[in-house]
């Protein structure tokens, strides 16, 4: 059964989107079926993956208003993942939802039938902590936070860790923080240095070793509707993004390892 992991934070500007589709593009160099969900009504991580946003006939809209189901919209991604797009329109199904029962947890009973076929089920979520990220926090087994070392990203991963507490509490209590990833790290900043040595002290094992840094051709990536895996896999970010997903298959083998060591 696949893992569902939300990428999330309330800031904006930190790296959500760049880390969703490439994640999602080094996974599947790895050999990993993979689904992108685009949450954001943004719809940046549906044109990244070389979908125009403006032409789609379904989108996450229908499927959370149930007009369809979340496998009649999947489309295929340059990057050899699957895509579930986003557009505009999902502000328009956040609003419809506001008084529809049961109304966080649309999100998981439409992925709930496609965990089988997919090793990851990515969420891009928007930046803001409203019912479109409630919803992808409810379905997800975890979560990944990308975050720049600057003062006010730590007040904003306050206020999401306040968040992931109270949805695991009340609507989803498989819920954790997968990792949180250094993003736009720049090594001669000395804030960004600070910051990183407070984030590895608060979150131990689950601050990631990868760093990702400030790379021109990560930001170049997107306007070719390509992840950087495909656009220049041998720039910083393109190594930077293939080692996320060794260190994020690593960790799952060692987790699958652990309960046969620990029997025997």
């Amino acid at each position: 059964m696949g893992r569902i992991i939300a990428i999330a934070n309330q800031k904006g500007g930190v790296g959500k989107t760049t880390t969703a589709v490439n994640l999602a593009a080094a996974l599947a160099e790895a050999r990993r079926k993979v689904l992108l969900v685009d949450l954001d009504p943004q719809g940046n991580a549906t044109m990244a993956s070389g979908v125009d946003k403006h032409e789609l006939e379904r989108t996450g809209c229908e499927v959370l208003l149930e007009e369809c189901p979340a496998q009649a919209a999947i489309l295929r991604a340059h990057g050899r993942y699957d895509l579930l797009p986003g557009n505009a329109d999902l502000t328009a199904a956040e609003l419809k939802l506001m008084d529809a029962l049961a109304r966080e947890h649309r999100l998981r009973e439409a992925l709930e039938p496609l965990r089988d076929r997919y090793h990851y089920i990515l969420i891009d979520c928007p930046p803001s902590l409203h019912l479109l990220t409630i919803n992808a926090l409810t379905a997800a087994d975890g979560v990944i936070v990308p975050m720049q070392c600057e003062y006010f990203a730590l007040e904003g991963l306050s206020a999401l860790t306040d968040t992931i507490r109270a949805v695991k509490a009340r609507l989803n209590p498989r819920l954790e923080i997968e990792g949180v990833l250094r993003t736009m790290y720049d090594v001669r900043n000395n804030l960004a240095n600070e910051v990183s040595a407070q984030l590895q002290q608060h979150f131990g094992d689950r601050l990631y070793r990868t760093i990702v840094p400030r790379n021109v051709r990560l930001a170049e990536a997107p306007s070719h509707g390509q992840s950087i895996v495909e656009y220049d896999r041998t720039s910083r970010g393109g190594i930077a993004y293939l080692g996320l997903a060794g260190e994020i298959l690593r960790r799952e083998r060692t987790q699958a390892a652990r309960p046969a060591t620990e029997d025997a």
